[in-house]
């Protein structure tokens, strides 16, 4: 069942600053007038903080009403009072049969209060279940680790079935004390399970630890390699058949054969391992991604892949030697405020920015196979070429993907994403051609760019493979390659909606693809789809399922089985999460593994808020936002609401969906009676390639265009005080905040922006260039895409806060636009520096500070309650 979209044209002829044409840009001849300082970005995240906060009391008559004279009303005759109601019941009437959607989730609430401490402190938290489906057992056994630490086997086929695999007493060192063990994974043979202890934090994905092997058949626990405090080995996989594993310790490669761990025989015994790389260091990574990798192109703490029967090893090898040195301060270093150190700790790290020199990566195998036969790594590792491949220092190795026992396919885009090769590599052989072209002359086929994802799948029992593929009107769909040199698609799916989070799972006997849809772009439906038979591909027709409930609203994501006869099903939202176990072949036996009870029975004692979803029309392009209205809304216009945006905005990104969430927007909503606005404009994702294309080298125009229309859009409407304007971000949505500001456009009095790019030369050049392509090619849309007019800021009260240990958004850009207030004379503004924090300033208490500090401010300017103290 479709539900209706409200549709608003915004104002073309109000306040002509705001058209595209005339924001503040610049020309060529005036590019020397400025300083092209030297530029950031990541992915849409949120963090939670688990600290406390003081409960707040409602303060709703200058935060509701604004400071508003009172009126007399005016004595009216009865019937006249009668029609005007009458009148303004149609029109609230049409209102809302033409804007609101009503998600299953608003309900009656209850009358407690969300303060900050219940934002903060796991009030509403949502429990989710993490299950490692395990590949050798029955199709539908996974493994998962109990409240006391033990690792159990369920099935989910018996919902009473449970065998304890692992307990957790019979981890021990060799002096007898017991391990305590962080993460673990299971070897694919169910033998042995590897142990992760110590953990040490590097970046984002990455950690270091020590890791042990227990032998489940005597209990008897090994050393992978002797602990070293701190720890150091990277990652650990094992290997996909048997129980050979691969490990990365200081930045080398190293495996264990399966015959070696079978050796070990006495408690703490270390195996006997290959080394494969010995040019490990702190410039050259094997098997791991440098830092630029791990954040920008595979979004992991691994770069080597095992070969489906275990016999080869794919890795990458990066040489950041050339890449430039970025140093964090750190002045707190020990965490101890009130016991200082006198000097600052230094940290160095290669962090490359546009138009400097990347790392120089390369792809290369290790036959395990071959070296077991002549016991010689060198002899075999090879470095894989192409003929046609792009210059070392002018590629990103965007993809490695295993598609059978010898053959693999890597994908090469230039540093612009403009162009790229999907190259394969066929019986274990070095040397490689190139099998499809990706850009404008290629899959895409338009000036946009190439996205960096890892999304290729054999098809056993054919000779292809599938991959996601921008269909010829842009839309990102699953496709059939029917040989592994082919170039020449067969769309699985198809449609004006996109294919969200790649394939979720394949079921190699039914000839079926499971995925979820992003159709309404704010939802996300598992479907699934019929594969081509291939013996009738000339007569394939799409053929595709939906597997949940699509006539209501819904968010769902979903991990499947090795054979996909089972899966589980996570609902995220609008309603309660929960978690299900579905049988593909048995719906009646699905199993409910996480239902959220108390989380609900808590939510339903609170305030709700109401969402409401809707689509407006800026420049003619249609906008997803959605609305977060207080309890007891008026939309009469008696009262008077602020509405505060808060946009992420990043290229490919979401911020507008279904998904539930209790966070601090709806303490500002149920308690200060602010309205929030999201705005999802152009550049974001799911709405296909030509609307996220608007962007390409352009960075902050359109998007600024977006969110200033919508607030226009908003500021028009009776319910909405439109000297109550502002907008807030973080990261990218900082950067959109810091452009809205900078439009000087009249309709925002207020902005605060945290850890924020204020100019993108100073970001990494991976992202960047993605997006923005060199500066060299590129020059005047990096000077546009700066915030450069700081005279503006004089016209809104505004806020901004940065991490001094920020190693993704580097401090180094507030610190810039603070010296562009200074030398405009721009004052009284608020700012704050965490010390040591980094991008989600959630150390050292700063993350709630942060909010608090946004709270006050908010407080103090559109109430007058208190003041936040300078």
């Amino acid at each position: 069942m479709s539900r209706p979209q409200f549709v608003l044209e915004a104002d073309d002829t109000e306040d002509q600053r705001l058209r595209s044409s005339e924001l503040p840009r610049y020309s060529e001849d005036s590019i020397d007038e400025l300083a092209l300082d030297r530029s950031v970005f990541e992915k849409d995240e949120r963090f939670r903080d688990e600290g406390k906060m003081e409960q707040g009391e409602e303060e709703e008559d200058e935060f509701l009403y604004g400071k508003v004279p009172s009126r007399k009303q005016p004595r009216k005759p009865f019937i006249a009072l009668l029609l005007i109601i009458l009148a303004l019941a149609a029109l609230i009437g049409i209102f809302s049969a033409r804007s609101f959607k009503a998600p299953t989730w608003i309900k009656k609430g209850g009358n407690k209060h969300i303060t900050m401490d219940h934002v903060f402190n796991g009030t509403f938290a949502i429990k989710s279940k993490r299950i490692d489906w395990v590949k050798e057992a029955t199709d539908g056994v996974y493994s998962h680790r109990t409240d006391e630490g033990d690792i159990v086997l369920q099935d989910a086929s018996k919902p009473d079935y449970e065998e304890v695999l692992l307990n957790a007493t019979d981890v021990r060192e060799a002096t007898g004390n017991q391990l305590m063990f962080q993460d673990w994974r299971l070897s694919a043979d169910m033998r042995y399970v590897a142990l992760k202890t110590d953990h040490r934090k590097l970046w984002r994905h990455s950690s270091y630890g020590n890791f042990y092997i227990h032998r489940l058949s005597d209990h008897k626990t090994f050393s992978l390699r002797l602990p070293s405090h701190p720890a150091e080995i990277a990652y650990v996989d094992w290997s996909p058949t048997s129980h050979s594993i691969a490990y990365v310790y200081k930045n080398n490669l190293y495996v264990v054969p399966a015959k070696d761990l079978d050796k070990l025989e006495t408690a703490g015994q270390v195996p006997e391992a290959i080394q494969v790389t010995k040019d490990g260091s702190d410039t050259i990574f094997n098997g791991v991604p440098d830092w630029v990798y791990e954040e920008e192109v595979f979004s992991n703490n691994f770069a080597f892949w095992w070969s489906p029967q275990s016999e080869i090893i794919a890795y990458l090898r990066s040489d950041e030697t050339e890449v430039k040195d970025y140093t964090l301060q750190y002045y707190n270093p020990n965490g101890a405020a009130f016991d200082p150190q006198p000097y600052p700790e230094n940290f160095v790290m290669k962090y490359p920015k546009p138009g400097t020199p990347n790392p120089i990566v390369t792809v290369h195998m290790f036959s395990l196979q071959g070296h077991l036969a002549s016991a010689s790594a060198k002899n075999s590792t090879k470095q894989l070429q192409w003929e046609g491949s792009m210059p070392l220092d002018k590629r990103i190795i965007a993809e490695v993907s295993w598609l059978g026992s010898e053959e693999l396919l890597v994908k090469e885009v230039d540093r612009s994403a403009k162009k790229g090769n999907i190259v394969l590599f066929t019986g274990g052989r070095a040397q490689g051609k190139v099998v499809r072209t990706l850009g404008k002359e290629g899959e895409e086929g338009d000036d946009g760019w190439i996205d960096h994802n890892q999304q290729a799948i054999p098809v056993k029992g054919t000779d292809g493979y599938l991959d996601i593929v921008p269909t010829k009107d842009g839309y990102n769909h699953i496709a059939f390659f029917p040989t592994l040199d082919s170039s020449d698609p067969i769309f699985v799916t198809e449609g004006e909606w996109e294919v969200a989070d790649g394939i979720a799972g394949v079921d190699q006997n039914r000839k079926l693809v499971y995925f979820l849809a992003a159709s309404p772009t704010t939802e996300r439906h598992l479907y699934q789809a019929r594969l081509p038979s291939t013996g009738a591909l000339d007569d394939f027709a799409s053929n595709m399922t939906a597997l949940t409930d699509t006539s209501v609203p819904g968010y769902h994501s979903a991990s499947f089985s090795p054979r996909s006869g089972f899966y589980l099903l996570n609902y995220l939202g609008p309603d309660i999460p929960k978690q299900t176990l579905v049988t593909v072949d048995e719906p009646g036996l699905d199993v409910v593994i996480e239902d959220n009870a108390k989380l609900n029975a808590t939510s339903s004692e609170f305030c709700m808020p109401i969402r409401t979803h809707s689509v407006i029309q800026s420049d003619g392009v249609d906008i997803n936002v959605v609305e977060t209205l207080p309890p007891n809304f008026e939309a009469s216009g008696r009262k008077k609401y602020p509405v505060l945006l808060n946009p992420y905005g990043g290229p490919g990104s979401q911020s507008v969906n279904q998904k539930f969430a209790r966070d601090w927007s709806h303490h500002l909503v149920c308690e200060h009676k602010i309205i929030v606005l999201t705005v999802d404009g152009r550049g974001t994702g799911f709405k296909g390639r030509s609307f996220r294309n608007w962007v390409r080298d352009d960075l902050g125009r359109y998007e600024t265009i977006d969110q200033i229309n919508a607030a226009k859009e908003w500021a028009k409407r009776r319910y909405i005080d439109n000297k109550r304007i502002g907008i807030w971000g973080w990261s990218f949505g900082g950067f959109l905040t810091s452009k809205v500001i900078e439009a000087d456009s009249g309709i925002f009095t207020l902005g605060t922006f945290f850890a924020t790019v204020t100019n993108w030369l100073y970001y990494d050049s991976i992202y960047t260039e993605r997006y923005m392509s060199t500066p060299e090619e590129n020059e005047l849309g990096y000077v546009n895409s700066a915030v450069n007019n700081v005279t503006a800021f004089e016209h809104a009260d505004f806020l901004l806060a940065h991490g001094s240990g920020d190693d993704n958004v580097h401090y180094a850009n507030t610190a810039n636009l603070l010296e562009k207030f200074t030398q405009a004379q721009v004052r009284g503004f608020r700012f704050r520096m965490f010390t040591d924090s980094d991008h989600s300033m959630s150390g050292f208490r700063a993350y709630r500070e942060v909010y608090e500090f946004m709270t006050a401010f908010l407080d103090e300017k559109w109430s007058g309650n208190r003041k936040v103290h300078d």
